[in-house]
């Protein structure tokens, strides 16, 4: 595994434990997709439920789009490597 590699499993590791320990406090956790369109995420919360939201220029308000199916919240974890979270 080259030095690159190493930094980038680090990361993405560190990025795992920050969700679990945001869905574990009761707050909700953004999943950034490339691609979703510029101002466009998706938000998951400690329910298990993930809506598409659509962040507010120059605010961190956000307008929530739609929320996912069952379905559509397993495929966004499975494609993430995410591990289920219900609070």
């Amino acid at each position: 595994m080259s030095e690159a590699e190493i930094i980038e499993k680090k990361g993405a590791d560190a990025v795992r434990k920050l969700r679990l320990l945001k869905l574990q406090t009761g707050k909700p956790f953004m999943i950034n997709a490339k691609e979703l369109p510029i101002g466009q995420c998706y938000l998951e919360y400690p329910d298990g439920k993930i809506a598409l939201v659509s962040i507010m220029q120059n605010s961190i308000d956000f307008s929530i789009i739609r929320e996912l199916t069952i379905e559509e919240c397993n495929q966004i974890r499975v494609k993430y490597q995410l591990e289920t979270f219900y609070a």
